[in-house]
């Protein structure tokens, strides 16, 4: 075989990535969903490689409160020329594909990284902007506030959760990407590109492995502003650190609850949230959290909790028992909770 063509696997897979991409030109990339309690069902923005899509009114009647300037297509170059570039990259890797191109196979796969990072940092400075650059005679004004969207996951504005996750399409690019490595991989060996390029290789990898590091990173408890963060579900605000505790749900959101009682009955009454992970803070340890599904907890006696919850934890059995016997509780296990 010649050395300069790929295998028919690599041909095949080539040929679905180019189907991918066409298929992403109709479809949504990027979307950014807004939850708060006047708005039970949220409020969605579709990124679609053409226009935006989905509750776009809405979402521009409370830009219009704020400040921000409210959001057409026409005002976005990126609109006009975003679908010649999705077609032109699926007609790159069809022509490589067919031509069975070990050379192109690899020029391609640079080339869609690389308008991956330039796509990444445009719509960070797409945010920024339009969360930054605020009308001084807005309605509704928040000394240091601004209103900038997360490019990916989470982040709090007012009382407002946005989430900024891959739509579809954006799935689709994702799939075609790792489709794309996998090819010059296979076909260059991973030693021989690894070693001859050295550093800039990794860095040209480096995108693939953001959701994952991103899914890894995002599950971590957040700080706890005492006197400041307001719980989740009964909106007291959080006084006392031995008490608090969070969940992260499934999008990288992080809720707080200024005792454990309400984290449990916020669970009890929202069966289908997705949670992710679960903490409690460290009644012994000032501003740790552990994972409550692995913590150890005392009930009752002088355990006095914001809520009347009365539930401590700690990390080791010998510690809750210790502080069982100091504060005259009982030894209460995870599943004593109700979960």
């Amino acid at each position: 075989m010649n050395k300069n063509k790929i295998s028919a696997l690599s041909t095949i897979l080539l040929i679905v990535c180019a189907v991918l991409l066409a298929a992403s030109v109709f479809l949504p990339l990027w979307r950014i969903e807004l939850s708060a309690p006047q708005y039970p069902e949220g409020l969605v923005l579709q990124l679609y490689p053409d226009k935006i899509g989905g509750d776009v009114d809405a979402v521009n009647g409370l830009n219009h409160y704020i400040g921000m300037q409210t959001l057409h297509a026409e005002n976005f170059v990126e609109f006009t020329v975003l679908p010649y570039i999705l077609a032109a990259f699926a007609v790159l890797i069809l022509v490589t594909a067919i031509l069975r191109s070990r050379k192109m196979s690899l020029i391609s796969f640079i080339s869609f990284v690389v308008f991956g990072l330039i796509s990444l940092v445009d719509f960070y400075r797409w945010n920024y902007n339009y969360g930054h650059n605020l009308d001084p005679t807005a309605a509704i004004k928040v000394p240091g506030m601004a209103y900038s969207p997360p490019v990916l996951g989470y982040k709090q504005l007012l009382n407002f959760g946005a989430y900024s996750i891959p739509d579809i399409g954006g799935v689709l690019l994702i799939v075609a990407a790792l489709i794309l490595a996998f090819v010059v991989i296979k076909e260059y060996r991973a030693h021989r590109i690894f070693k001859k390029k050295g550093a800039v290789a990794n860095i040209l990898f480096l995108p693939l492995l953001a959701p994952i590091l991103f899914s890894c990173v995002n599950d971590r408890p957040q700080t706890v502003r005492l006197n400041e963060d307001e719980c989740e579900r009964c909106r007291m605000t959080i006084v006392d650190s031995k008490f608090d505790a969070q969940i992260i749900t499934d999008k990288g959101r992080c809720l707080k609850f200024d005792d454990f009682f309400c984290l449990v009955n916020y669970l009890e009454e929202n069966k289908d949230a997705k949670v992710k992970k679960s903490y409690v803070s460290d009644y012994s340890k000032e501003d740790r959290f552990l994972d409550a599904t692995k913590a150890f907890y005392i009930k009752g006696g002088d355990v006095k909790s914001p809520m009347n919850g009365n539930i401590a934890a700690f990390e080791t059995r010998k510690e809750a028992e210790e502080a069982a016997t100091q504060l005259h509780a009982e030894i209460i296990s995870w599943e004593d909770i109700g979960f």
